[in-house]
């Protein structure tokens, strides 16, 4: 679990002096910011560079890649003798993944790709903070880092992923776009879900994941919010939600949505809403309740993405959602591959 974090509106002001005790002589802090915010110097200001400390604008315009991982760290490896005192990710789930792999890849040896997989990271990490600027992932919470590499994309798992402190400020969220908005929402709401209904489930994963459920409900569905309340719940969505999951697994959604992401780039959360569309088999109640929000709020799910797929694209696909063991054992149980085969996974890819 992540020890410490602070929460509420304008507490990303506090960030110095939680730094302050961490500092290392001739040590940066190593900020990870997300690109749009590159222009906006007040916001910038705000951070307070001191002494030698670095900031570095990364895209998130892509899902993030072990060799952007690798990159980072031999940069910053090259530019500074000593180890950075922390490396700091303000930004949503890929910036908040990139800081999670650079901190342990700081302090591992070999490539990003080399610790895709569950507890194969043997060093502890450089100190890490994360500071999301978006709700809904839950990347913030979680004990994964989800990249893409060289044959696969899949999450460095391990205890030494989570963040050792967060800073959770609505106020940070303010300027969301509203496709945006929607689709990192729909990634917690498919969390909760996945959990709830998986075979992992316990009462830990069960307790959170109900009040993530809740609180996606009542800001998707409901019409009692300000745009304030909003923020802040589902910034508090996101971190039940990705705690639900780091004590239970995701499921069919998240499986199928790795293989869109690896074959065609599709972004996380938008991946998962042309999945879930088509998982009224797994979770009829759910999806109902997501076509819903969908039409509530009047977001377009891209249609027809895997129509013109070649056979090779396809069955890289297939081959990568099928390699998603865990998810599939939660979703399914012990015998999943009686009811999840290529021929199954085929004919649900071709439908989207």
């Amino acid at each position: 679990m992540v020890p410490k974090v602070v929460f509420g509106e304008g507490c990303f002001d506090q960030l110095s002096s939680i730094l302050s005790s961490k500092k290392k002589e001739k040590a940066p802090f190593i900020y990870l910011v997300d690109n749009v915010f590159e222009e906006d110097t007040k916001f910038l200001d705000r951070i307070n560079l001191r002494f030698n400390d670095k900031l570095i604008f990364v895209s998130a315009e892509e899902e993030p890649k072990t060799s952007q991982v690798d990159t980072l760290v031999k940069n910053i490896k090259s530019e500074f003798t000593y180890l950075p005192s922390g490396i700091i990710g303000i930004g949503g789930g890929t910036v908040m993944d990139l800081a999670k792999a650079v901190s342990i890849m700081l302090n591992n040896k070999g490539s990003a790709a080399d610790y895709q997989g569950w507890d194969l990271v043997s060093k502890k990490a450089v100190y890490h903070v994360g500071i999301p600027t978006i709700s809904g992932t839950g990347a913030e919470v979680s004990r994964t880092t989800v990249l893409t590499g060289p044959v696969r994309k899949l999450g460095i798992n391990s205890d030494f992923t989570p963040f050792d402190q967060v800073v959770l400020d609505p106020e940070l969220t303010k300027g969301v776009s509203k496709n945006q908005w929607f689709f990192t929402g729909m990634d917690c709401f498919i969390h909760c879900v996945e959990s709830l209904n998986g075979t992992f489930l316990n009462a830990f994963s069960q307790s959170y994941g109900e009040k993530a459920y809740d609180l996606c409900l009542e800001i998707f569905l409901g019409d009692t919010l300000s745009e304030k309340e909003s923020r802040a719940k589902l910034m508090m969505a996101s971190w039940h939600g990705g705690m639900s999951i780091a004590y239970s697994q995701v499921g069919v959604a998240h499986a199928m949505s790795y293989g869109l992401g690896y074959v065609l780039g599709t972004k996380h959360g938008v991946g998962n809403c042309i999945v879930f569309q088509y998982l009224s088999e797994f979770y009829p109640k759910d999806v109902a309740l997501f076509k819903q929000m969908v039409a509530k709020h009047g977001v377009t799910i891209p249609q027809g993405i895997c129509q013109n797929l070649t056979e090779a694209q396809l069955n890289t696909m297939i081959t990568v959602a099928l390699g998603m063991v865990p998810l599939w054992e939660n979703a399914l149980g012990a015998d999943w591959e009686k009811v999840i085969t290529p021929e199954k996974l085929r004919e649900l890819y071709l439908k989207m």
